[in-house]
C-alpha cells in the first residue's frame, strides 16, 4: 500500500502562481487506484477544503503545521478512540486551540518585550499586502483553529524566539515573513506518523510504503519520517536547508516536478500510472 504525503505551496502547487494543472492527470490516476494523497501543510482547514474540491482529493489531510489531522467521515476505518467528531470529519488534534494560541502569542510578546503581530491583529487588507493572497483566500487563511502565524521579528534570531515560546508549552516554526506558534505536541512529523499508524492498524498485514514531497525546511519533520523523501526544488534549485541529506531531488520545480517525481516512484514500485 502506497501513501503519498505532500506539502502544498511550492510543492504540489507552484510557488509563483499556485498552479497545479501539470499534477492533475497524476492525481486523477492515483485516485482511481485508491492511493491516498495526503496534504501536510501550514494552511487552514478552510484553505485545504477548497483545494481538495478543486483538484479532486478525498483523503485525510493535515493542517496548521501538524496541529490536526482531519479524516473524512467516509474513512471511518481510520478513526480511533483518540479522535472526535468534527462536522464532516473525525479530528485528531495535537496542538492547542486558536484561543490558547492567541493567548500564547501575547505572553511571548511580553517575554520578548516587543509587540508581535499575529493574523488576529492584522486586517484582511494587511494580510493581502503581505502575502499577495486573493481576498477570498485571505479570509480562509485567517480562519484558524489551532495555531497563530505572526510577522517574524527582524531583530531576533530563531533561537531567541524559540527560547521565549518553549516555557509556555509552545514551539515555533520560524519563517522568513511569518512564523507559526504551535503547540509542543504538534508537528508535521508527529501527525504523519500517527496517520501512518491508523492505516497500518486498519490493514495490519499490509506492507505500507510512504512517500513525502516537500520544498522547504518547514517540511523536514515530514520528510524525516517517510521512507522515500523527495525534495521539490525552487527555480534556483533545492532550498539550502534541505541539501546534503542524500534525498532525491525532483528535476523540475512546482507541480510539474511533483508530477514527474510521483510518476517515477510509481514506476519503480510497479504501479502503472499512464
Amino acid at each position: 500500500m502506497l501513501l503519498i504525503f505532500t506539502d502544498l505551496d511550492g510543492t504540489l502547487l507552484n510557488s509563483d502562481d499556485y498552479g497545479y494543472d501539470a499534477a492533475l492527470p497524476v492525481l486523477k490516476q492515483l485516485q482511481e487506484l485508491k492511493i491516498p494523497v495526503i496534504p501536510v501543510t501550514s494552511k487552514t482547514r478552510s484553505e485545504v477544503e477548497v483545494l481538495r474540491e478543486q483538484i479532486g482529493l478525498t483523503d485525510a489531510f493535515i493542517v496548521e503545521n501538524g496541529s490536526a489531522v482531519f479524516i473524512p467521515i467516509s474513512e471511518q476505518n481510520l478513526a480511533s478512540p483518540q479522535t472526535e467528531n468534527w462536522g464532516d470529519y473525525y479530528l485528531m488534534q495535537f496542538g492547542f486551540n486558536y484561543t490558547e494560541a492567541r493567548q500564547g502569542l501575547q505572553k511571548v510578546a511580553e517575554v520578548l518585550n516587543q509587540p508581535l503581530k499575529g493574523f488576529g491583529d492584522l486586517s484582511e487588507a494587511e494580510i493581502h499586502q503581505l502575502t499577495g493572497l486573493h481576498p477570498e483566500d485571505v479570509k480562509r487563511a485567517k480562519n484558524r483553529e489551532f495555531t497563530e502565524p505572526f510577522v517574524t521579528p527582524k531583530n531576533l534570531t530563531s533561537v531567541e524566539i524559540e527560547q521565549a515560546v518553549n516555557p509556555w508549552g509552545f514551539q515555533v516554526v520560524v519563517g522568513d515573513r511569518f512564523s507559526h506558534l504551535i503547540g509542543q505536541k504538534a508537528g508535521k512529523g508527529k501527525a504523519v506518523q500517527w496517520l501512518i499508524e491508523q492505516y497500518q492498524n486498519h490493514q495490519p498485514d499490509a506492507k505500507i510504503i510512504t512517500v513525502g514531497l516537500g520544498n522547504s525546511p518547514n517540511d523536514l519533520p515530514m520528510l524525516e519520517v517517510v521512507e522515500i523523501p523527495i525534495i521539490i526544488p525552487g527555480k534556483q534549485g533545492p532550498h539550502p536547508g534541505l541539501q546534503n541529506r542524500g534525498w532525491e531531488v525532483a528535476i523540475l520545480s512546482g507541480c510539474q516536478g511533483w508530477a514527474n517525481a510521483v510518476r517515477e516512484i510509481s514506476r519503480r514500485l510497479d504501479i502503472n500510472l499512464n
